[in-house]
């Protein structure tokens, strides 16, 4: 079954490594990752805002699980917001069932 989580990143601009432990994720685990600009709710009690179709190029690139190492699990990746200022940016991980089968080709 395949499981979530959301992160904001703030004020973020460029190309941007980022790092996100989980224990859900190792090394085998099927990964998604997607991004889009931020913007936090008019309403003052509701700080989870929504994502919005900005002018900005937002995208992720370079998606890599990996093993424990010093602590859980993760996933390394490059964000890029394509911008003159820095923007609020809505991350989505999703972790899928392990990969069935790993092979070179070429």
């Amino acid at each position: 079954m395949a499981r979530s989580i959301r992160l904001i990143y703030r004020n973020q601009r460029g190309r941007v490594p980022q790092n996100f432990n989980w224990d859900a994720i190792t090394k085998r685990s099927a990964v998604l990752v997607t991004a889009a600009e931020w913007r936090a709710g008019s309403d003052p009690f509701d700080s989870t805002g929504r994502p919005v179709l900005g002018a900005a190029d937002v995208y992720v690139t370079n998606i890599g699980p990996h093993d424990p190492e010093g602590g859980t699990g993760g996933v390394e990746f490059i964000l890029h917001v394509n911008w003159d200022s820095p923007l609020h940016i809505q991350v989505t991980i999703t972790v899928f069932e392990e990969i069935e089968s790993f092979e070179v080709v070429g």
